[in-house]
């Protein structure tokens, strides 16, 4: 049995114990995800008003949202999912704020919206950069009065929540070209989570696809138990512009249509092979281990810099201050490691 347990893993590598669902969990061992778990934890327990969640498609940001949830005194209360680029903008006042009955063509009641369903809870607002200009306005009102308006109301009404936004974009770049109110920018920059995508976590793309197959093989009655070594050396090489989201596709999909306990190369879809083979390996750490170790503090230093820089608004001296450096040496160490200097 041992002997088949260091089969299924590269060296170094831990099983993730067998769950049902993958959202019970943030998996991962890279620094990064690491600190992301440890920042859950503190801002979930926190009574921060707002949270600005980064990260490319795919990443898990609605994930980390309902962690934050989870984490919190809020948790009782029901929490909110709201995707802003999926509703039309015609309707999306009305979706989030409610509207009285008459108050537009079809509308032939009164109806809550979707901010006031979640009091007590939590509102997550995904794609928060496709909100209109018209919307970023009536968004900013009601993070700063915590009141709104019902269409076609002249009442006001309260509603205690928290919000987390989240964006594949950078939002100060669309601050910039105008495309993005600054005052909500800020506002809703209080406390902001960077995830990284998963080409850069490492060893952590075998954790979650065998923890999805552990998932896949009790939702769908498969046996797959393991990757085979060429399989391995694709993942690793693979940019995954999916992230997470693409690497749980791909397990499900094997899952369901081949037989086997291995997933073997001849399982993985030719583009996906032939984009690993052309990309550049990974740098390998001893022993098969994830990014070597100052790569790994690179990362992190990255990681703490632009977390300082964002909350303090890129303002170089008060990020120096939080960091216990001083705006020479933070200026010095942005440049060294090819960070953008505010």
């Amino acid at each position: 049995m041992a002997q088949e347990s260091t089969r299924l893993y590269p060296p170094g590598v831990k099983r993730p114990e067998p769950s049902t669902t993958l959202s019970a969990t943030l998996i991962g061992e890279h620094p990064s995800i690491v600190r992301l778990r440890q920042l859950i934890d503190r801002v979930g327990q926190s009574k921060a008003r707002t949270v600005l969640i980064y990260g490319e498609t795919g990443t898990g940001k609605g994930l980390v949202a309902r962690l934050l949830h989870q984490a919190s005194n809020r948790a009782p209360a029901p929490f909110v999912d709201i995707n802003c680029a999926a509703i039309p903008g015609p309707l999306l006042e009305s979706e989030l704020f409610g509207h009285e009955k008459g108050s537009f063509t079809g509308a032939v009641g009164h109806k809550q919206g979707l901010i006031e369903s979640a009091d007590g809870g939590t509102v997550f607002l995904d794609e928060v950069r496709e909100l209109d200009m018209v919307m970023q306005a009536k968004l900013l009102t009601l993070l700063d009065t915590r009141r709104f308006r019902r269409v076609g109301s002249v009442r006001t009404t309260d509603v205690d929540v928290r919000f987390i936004a989240a964006t594949n974009k950078i939002l100060l770049g669309e601050v910039k070209a105008g495309a993005f109110r600054d005052d909500l920018y800020y506002r809703l920059q209080v406390v902001s989570m960077n995830l990284p995508p998963l080409r850069e976590r490492g060893d952590d793309i075998f954790m979650l696809a065998h923890a999805h197959l552990d998932v896949c093989n009790k939702v769908h009655g498969s046996r797959m138990r393991q990757l085979d070594p060429e399989v391995e050396e694709v993942f690793r090489r693979y940019a995954w512009p999916g992230n997470v989201r693409e690497l749980e596709n791909l397990i499900e999909r094997i899952c369901l249509l081949e037989d086997g306990e291995q997933v073997m190369l001849k399982h993985l879809p030719d583009r996906i092979i032939r984009e690993a083979r052309n990309a550049r390996p990974p740098p390998a750490a001893p022993g098969g281990g994830g990014p070597p170790y100052h790569e790994a503090t690179a990362q992190f230093q990255k990681q703490l810099i632009g977390d300082a820089l964002a909350d303090c608004r890129g303002n170089l001296g008060d990020a120096a201050a939080r960091l216990g450096l001083t705006r020479h040496a933070l200026r010095h160490q942005i440049q060294k490691l090819g960070m953008n200097t505010p």
